[in-house]
């Protein structure tokens, strides 16, 4: 039996490699393991992985993360091919269950593909929330949300605080006030159950 899964093995790491060779695709680290891809190759830190890698096959390399493939750009010269002349090809962004669930099928601003919609709704972004006026008029809430982050960190001065999950939260506060005038964390939450159902479906 483990005789059979290590041909196996072999025989679909050998077949991914050759079929690579005949797309004319850039190159593959080798072997590429049944489900896992290139995942076994990742070790921490991951650019430092990245970076080892690239030296062996160069600034343009092709990796299998499971069942999806990943386009590893390591110079500015390959970097300003893909996201300068070619931006469009690499404009949309891929299909992950996130995108389907939490991006209402993936049609909201972060997921939808690029496109139509995905201009019209860049489009009203930047003139309903990010425009300078917006902005200005929206700077209360910034400075509101501050002042609360600043008041819990004093009152915690002899606790450790976690600021990556406070500026987490700041940033959702804010974000969540100027598109529906509500918080979702802190002491200050209207919804008390809303911002519970909330904080266990993110």
């Amino acid at each position: 039996m483990f005789l059979h899964v290590i041909l196996f093995t072999a025989l679909y790491a050998i077949t991914i490699h050759f079929l690579h060779k005949i797309r004319n695709l850039p190159p593959i680290p080798f072997p590429t393991l049944p489900i896992i891809g290139h995942l076994h190759l990742l070790k921490k830190p991951l650019y430092r992985s990245l970076s080892k890698i690239a030296n062996q096959h160069g600034p343009l390399l092709l990796l299998h993360f499971g069942s999806r493939r990943v386009l590893v750009v390591s110079s500015p010269e390959a970097a300003e091919e893909c996201f300068t002349k070619n931006d469009i090809v690499f404009a949309n962004r891929p299909h992950l269950l996130a995108g389907k669930h939490v991006g209402y099928n993936y049609t909201s601003l972060a997921w939808a593909s690029y496109g139509d919609h995905w201009r019209n709704l860049r489009r009203i972004s930047s003139i309903e929330i990010l425009s300078t006026n917006r902005l200005q008029l929206l700077s209360g809430i910034r400075s509101d949300e501050i002042r609360l982050l600043v008041q819990k960190l004093f009152k915690n001065q002899n606790q450790t605080v976690d600021m990556k999950s406070a500026f987490f939260e700041l940033t959702l506060n804010v974000m969540m006030r100027m598109m529906a005038r509500k918080r979702y964390y802190g002491d200050s939450v209207a919804e008390v159950e809303e911002a519970k159902s909330f904080e266990v479906g993110k």
